[in-house]
C-alpha cells in the first residue's frame, strides 16, 4: 500500500482533498441554497417529491466521493507511514471526524429511504418529518466537515 502512494502522489493527495470539498461544499449547497429554494414550492406533494428526487441524487453522488475519500485516507496513512510519529494520533483524530461524518450521512441517507417509503404510500406528513430530521442533521456534517478540512489542512503544514 505504501508503494501506491509514491506511484502518484499528488493525484492521491487531489482526489482526496476533491473529495473533502465536494462533499462539504454540497452539504452546504443543498442545506443552505437548494433547501431554501425549494421552500418556495407551494403545493406539498411536489416539494417532498423535489426534494426525495434532489437527496436521492446527492446521498448517490456523495457516496462515490466518501468512498474516494476514504481509499485514499488509507493510502496516505499507511504511505506518509504516519503510525508511531507525533503526528499519528493527529492524523486519527482528522480521520475520526471523517467517520463520524460517515455514520451521520448514513444516518441522514436512512432517513431519505424512510421518507421515500411513506412518500409512495401516500403518507405526506411522516414524509414530511424525515425529511426535516435530515435538514436538521445535515449542520452537524457541515461543522464536522469543515473542522476535518481545517485538520486536514494544519497537518499538510507539518
Amino acid at each position: 500500500m505504501r508503494e501506491l502512494f509514491f506511484v502518484s502522489p499528488s493525484l492521491i493527495i487531489f482526489l482526496h482533498v476533491l473529495s473533502a470539498i465536494v462533499w462539504v461544499g454540497g452539504m452546504i449547497t443543498m442545506r443552505f441554497v437548494i433547501h431554501y429554494s425549494m421552500n418556495n414550492i407551494i403545493e406539498p406533494k411536489v416539494k417532498i417529491e423535489r426534494t426525495l428526487e434532489n437527496l436521492k441524487r446527492f446521498f448517490n453522488l456523495m457516496i462515490v466521493f466518501i468512498l474516494i475519500l476514504l481509499i485514499t485516507a488509507i493510502i496516505m496513512i499507511l504511505g506518509l507511514a504516519f503510525k508511531g510519529t507525533p503526528l499519528y494520533h493527529f492524523v486519527l483524530i482528522k480521520e475520526g471526524i471523517w467517520m463520524l461524518m460517515t455514520a451521520v450521512f448514513i444516518f441522514l441517507y436512512i432517513k431519505r429511504n424512510k421518507a421515500q417509503k411513506a412518500y409512495n404510500l401516500g403518507d405526506m406528513l411522516n414524509a414530511k418529518s424525515h425529511l426535516e430530521s435530515i435538514s436538521k442533521h445535515m449542520p452537524i456534517n457541515i461543522v464536522l466537515g469543515l473542522l476535518g478540512l481545517y485538520f486536514g489542512i494544519t497537518l499538510r503544514g507539518f
